[in-house]
């Protein structure tokens, strides 16, 4: 691993009025320092002039340091189906406006190295592409054939776009009409042009600012520390979160973004709002059901099932009982709860691993977190920390839930136990002292090794972890300069945002983890993490580049982010203050390293029917000493049915902490992806440069290393092959998309089994396809003939243009049988809006059949209704089965 040291100097503000020590910073690290009241970077510098007011002279670095050379690619219909991946083409900008001609999939010359010298702001430039290529096969075929295959159909073409890494172009494919990067046509039809003013500038975001409290914020409670820094932004914290409450009275995503998204809006009531703004949090939730159960905001595929976090919103309903103790709201979201559970128990469940599919919790972006082989059904498949860790939790509260409503609560406990125990057994890393961040591969699953800093959180603090994982996850994962990235190491050739980025909310999640775990020297990076941005930024953004620390760069942010507002205003709540909300009443449990030591004080916190005044003295993880009202307590506890005000005084032991390992690292990116294929009986890839070995996988297992670039493979009736490369630091990029080697495969046509669709689509396969949805075809029944007695795979062809790639909520899935035993589900995710002659394959199942006649039948059941509920269609073309 890539080690650097850094200096970090966490010093404790003594109550004296010696002045070298208010100079002391509380941190400082090679780049930026956090004082008590200012933060430094460089230039930067952000000051507390009051605990209601902050300056900052704040400016990006982004526009100095725009680099000449472009890289792009072009796209048809805001895909990304040019090029190969890592195929990018490229340009060193000179003087000139205008760009040569370059031909649509023409394969780009090697990367050259980075020009010296910078373009300048706001640089307009045209780009012009020949797509004669494509115009051509769409008039002889009907369509146009990829690099990979896939089909584009002539009556699906939309346009021609540009995407590529130097702003404003962006690697967000499915959102380049929206950004404005649809080329137009020119005098000469094989000709399509767009004109970019690249290395946009704008002044106003680079002037002097500062924050003023603007809102009402009276009726709120009041911080007040020995760090007026921290003070400051806790205020500004709680006036954006105010801001953020619509009229309808919801908590509003961000600046840019409205409305209520579930995962955000529960995160944050987690870190905050469940006891901030509770009803406004209630209110918010009940905005995110329908049909009595938790919707999965519009995703990737279509949403649920191919993303499945939907289950924060459970964390988020309890943490809203908690705090306030109202049996109202309980009886409110027990069935919501207990129905969205059930649902997935049968939709998403791996009886094989005890673990949930489905996509990343919060890394919904596929290229930023996935290789860019794995498309939406592969997502469904592959099994993620954090996303298992949310589905843990959730079946511990339901249980909780239901003891308390005298119903039967075992299932929810046994389920709970085998996820913990799937998470333990197939994603613990022994080698690396952390989870791994997903299971993943199509039919056979491996370990993606990179760490995943906000379910290594989750873990932490919902008990995945038992106390020595704990203690090794947050001493030996790694961390960069500015933070915990969201993964790591990155993935390259892909923009900041996910990949490469540090998320504060993620931070604060991981700082409460490093909290509980007692890990001072973690704790004090990432407090640095949220104050230097807050500060220096004067507002809480989404999200920054991992490598600058900057807010420009990634390839969405936006300022007043609910979650990291949350995140900061946690800091006080749930660290600093330790506040942990139970049934039978709210614990204290502080944890304040030196560097924060001193006296602070939260007042006219509002609990159930309480108002709270609480004071914590010195630092350390251990109490020395509770009066509550006057009077010495054994424990920092108030009951959940007292009520009036009361004073809590807690009085810290000023110990050192346990454990003060940190690893901090050099930002990294692994090698790229590998491109693998067969010829005959050999399996070939590209070689790529600077590899220690390639690691070959068969069916899930490690085969072997070399450091050759091909492998002749064993005569067996069914292999699936991938293959990863390890580079010299030890990194392990992603394995190359599976190669399948089968001596069994058979089609079965569906229009063989129902009525053929008269629908208008093309580049199907046999005499036509079969239409399934909400009212045709809810049953189809195949017969069909296999030799012997064996395991099969069995996967759908199939189209659904009923919404985009990313988005949307129209995700098709169905229930398998195989001779009257339910198998599991199909999904069919959304493969372009009206699309429909857009064909891919569906998840496979591994089933059993019998020699001789078989029936399989696809069928529509109560759970496979999707979030759109009313359209829930797809095409398909044939069944595929294959003999393992």
């Amino acid at each position: 691993m890539i080690k650097k040291i850094f200096s970090i100097i966490p010093f404790m503000i003594l109550a004296s009025c010696n002045p070298e020590k208010v100079k002391e910073p509380l941190y400082q690290s090679d780049k930026f320092a956090i004082y008590k009241d200012k933060v430094v970077q460089g230039d930067n510098v952000a000051e507390v002039v009051s605990p209601t007011h902050l300056k900052s002279n704040y400016k990006s670095p982004a526009s100095t340091t725009f680099s000449r050379l472009v890289k792009f690619k072009f796209s048809i219909n805001e895909k990304d189906n040019e090029l190969p991946p890592g195929g990018d083409h490229w340009l060193i900008i000179g003087e000139e406006h205008e760009s040569p001609i370059i031909t649509f999939g023409e394969r780009p010359q090697p990367f050259p190295d980075q020009p010296e010298t910078y373009l300048p702001t706001n640089f307009e430039y045209t780009f012009k592409v020949d797509v004669s290529p494509v115009l051509k096969q769409f008039e002889e075929k009907g369509y146009y054939e990829s690099h990979n295959g896939s089909k584009i159909a002539k009556d699906d073409f939309k346009g021609f776009y540009i995407a590529g890494g130097s702003e404003p172009l962006t690697w967000d494919f499915v959102n380049l009409d929206n950004n404005g990067l649809k080329l137009s046509p020119t005098d000469n039809p094989d000709i399509y042009s767009i004109t970019v003013k690249l290395n946009p500038y704008n002044e106003e975001e680079n002037r002097e600012k500062e924050w003023k409290l603007s809102e009402d914020i009276s009726k709120k409670p009041k911080y007040t520390s020995e760090q007026p820094l921290v003070d400051a932004l806790f205020n500004l914290s709680l006036e954006e979160a105010r801001k953020n409450i619509e009229p309808d009275s919801t908590l509003r995503t961000g600046a840019k973004w409205g409305g209520v998204w579930t995962r955000d809006v529960s995160y944050s009531i987690l870190l905050a709002f469940a006891y901030h703004e509770p009803e406004v949090g209630k209110i918010s939730l009940r905005k995110k059901v329908k049909r009595g159960r938790i919707i999965q905001d519009t995703g990737s595929g279509g949403a649920w099932p191919v993303s499945t976090d939907r289950t924060t919103w459970v964390l988020a309903a309890w943490e809203i009982y908690k705090a306030t103790g109202d049996q109202g709201w309980l009886d409110e979201v027990y069935p919501i709860i207990k129905n969205t559970l059930e649902d997935d128990y049968k939709t998403i469940y791996d009886t094989g691993t005890g673990l949930y599919s489905g996509e990343s919790s919060f890394l919904d972006w596929r290229e930023q977190t996935y290789p860019k082989w794995m498309d939406n059904k592969d997502i469904y498949v592959s099994q993620n920390l954090g996303t298992n860790v949310v589905h843990y939790q959730a079946h511990r509260i339901l249980s909780e839930m239901a003891k308390i409503k005298g119903e039967s609560y075992e299932v929810y406990d046994e389920r709970a136990a085998k996820i913990k125990k799937g998470i333990n057994d197939y994603l613990w890393m022994k080698d690396k002292g952390y989870y791994a961040q997903f299971l993943y591969g199509r039919d056979d699953l491996v370990q993606s090794p990179r760490y995943e800093a906000l379910g290594e959180a989750l873990a932490i603090l919902f008990g995945v972890a038992d106390k020595e994982q704990a203690i090794s996850i947050i001493g030996k994962s790694p961390l960069t300069e500015y933070g915990a990235t969201c993964i790591y190491p990155q993935i390259p050739g892909i923009p900041p945002y996910h990949n490469n980025g540090i998320w504060p909310f993620v931070q604060s999640y991981w700082n409460w983890a490093a909290a509980k775990t007692g890990n001072e020297a973690v704790l004090n990076h990432g407090l640095a993490s949220i104050y230097r941005a807050a500060g220096l930024f004067l507002t809480n953004y989404e999200n920054m580049v991992a490598e600058t620390g900057d807010f420009l760069g990634t390839e969405i942010n936006s300022h007043r982010m609910l979650w990291s507002m949350a995140g900061n205003l946690a800091m006080v709540h749930r660290v600093f203050m330790g506040m942990d909300f139970q049934n039978d009443g709210l614990f204290f449990n502080p944890v304040v390293t030196k560097a924060y030591g001193g006296t602070k004080t939260l007042s006219n916190f509002k609990y159930r029917n309480s108002i709270l005044n609480i004071t914590v003295e010195g630092h350390g993880n251990q109490i020395e000493l509770v009066t509550i009202d006057g009077k010495e307590t054994k424990d920092a506890f108030i009951p959940k049915d007292w009520s009036g005000e009361h004073t809590i005084i807690i009085k810290l032991a000023n110990n050192e902490f346990p454990d003060q390992s940190i690893n901090l690292v050099e930002n990294h990116f692994t090698l790229p992806t590998i491109l693998a294929s067969k010829e005959g009986s050999l399996l070939k890839w590209q070689p790529i440069p600077d590899v220690q070995e390639y690691r070959i996988y068969k069916n899930g297992k490690l085969l072997e290393t070399t450091t050759k670039s091909q492998l002749k493979v064993a005569a067996d009736n069914y292999a699936s092959y991938t293959i990863s490369a390890l580079d010299k630091n030890g990194f392990e990029g992603f394995t190359s998309e599976p190669v399948v080697f089968a001596n069994n495969l058979k089609k079965v046509e569906i229009e063989d089994f129902a009525s053929r669709s008269k629908l208008p689509y093309s580049n199907y396969s046999g005499k036509g396809f079969v239409e399934i949805s909400t009212d045709t075809n809810k049953v189809i029944e195949l017969n069909v003939m296999v030799e012997k007695d064996s395991e099969y795979v069995i996967d759908l062809h199939y189209s659904n243009g009923s919404g985009r790639w990313n988005t949307n909520n129209k995700c098709a899935i169905r229930s398998l049988s195989v001779n009257d035993s339910y198998q599991g589900v199909l999904v069919f995710p959304q493969r372009g809006k009206d699309e429909w002659s857009e064909w891919g394959f569906s998840n496979s199942l591994q089933v059993s059949m019998k020699s001789g006649a078989n029936t399989i039948k696809i069928h529509f059941e109560d759970w496979n209704n999707n979030m759109d509920v009313n359209v829930n269609t797809a095409m398909l073309d044939y069944l595929r089965i294959i003999e393992k």
